[in-house]
This record gives structure tokens, sequence and C-alpha cells, in this order.
């Protein structure tokens, strides 16, 4: 048996999305590289494949290590690939950037008040 699959199928078994039409939609709109270009979701991949997913402002890139058709848990899915280094840091710098951003409620001093704000009114006037 020779150790090819379908992106989708593989996509789908590594737990990198929900279900093959999820995984087959986002190919479809290119948020999927294979060696560094837009690919079909019957694409085959096989072990040494690099493969760059992208999910909102980050971009996990991994490599192939196996071969699965079927969706194990997710400790035997990790087995199917492993992240690059660059892939690891630019993922950690990301997460430390949204922790040390401003909390956008922050911003709300203008404008419509918050449900907590109009809860607070509320209560200031003897409505609540």
């Amino acid at each position: 048996m020779h150790e090819q699959i379908r992106l989708d199928k593989w996509l789908w078994a590594a737990r990198f999305f929900k279900t093959r039409s999820l995984c087959a939609q986002e190919i479809g709109k290119g948020r999927v590289q294979v060696n560094q270009q837009l690919v079909k979701a019957s694409r085959e991949v096989k072990p040494g494949d690099t493969i760059a997913v992208r999910r909102g402002d980050t971009t996990t890139t991994v490599i192939v290590k196996a071969i699965s058709a079927v969706r194990g848990p997710a400790h035997i899915a990790q087995q199917l690939y492993a992240e690059t280094s660059e892939s690891i840091a630019a993922r950690e710098q990301a997460a430390e950037a949204r922790r040390l951003a401003p909390e956008p409620a922050r911003d709300l001093t203008d404008g419509r008040p918050t449900k907590r704000d109009r809860r607070l009114i509320e209560r200031l006037r003897g409505g609540g």
C-alpha cells in the first residue's frame, strides 16, 4: 500500500478541522497550501510534505510524518505531523500579542453605554 491520502482526509484525520466538508471549504478558499502551492482538496499528500494552514491571523506550518484515513483521539492525531519551529515561534508570538493587547471594551468611553453601564444607570434612577 502506498503512503498517500487526499489532503482533505488527512486534515480531518489530523484534527485541523471538524468535518471533511469544512476542510474542503478552507482549501477552496486558499487557506491551505502544500509545499508553498495552492492546491485542491483532492491533492494527494505523503510523509515529508509541508502543509501551511491559515486560521484567522495565524498560519500553522506542519510537516506530514504519517498518513491516517481514520480520525482518532487528539493525542494520536498529533503524531501525524510535526509543527515547524518557525510556526511554533510565530504562534507563541501571536498569543503573547493577544495577551498584551488592550481590552476592546476599554475603548468604549464614548458612544452607547454597555449592558453593565445601562444596568448601573437604571439602578441609580431607581428603576431596578
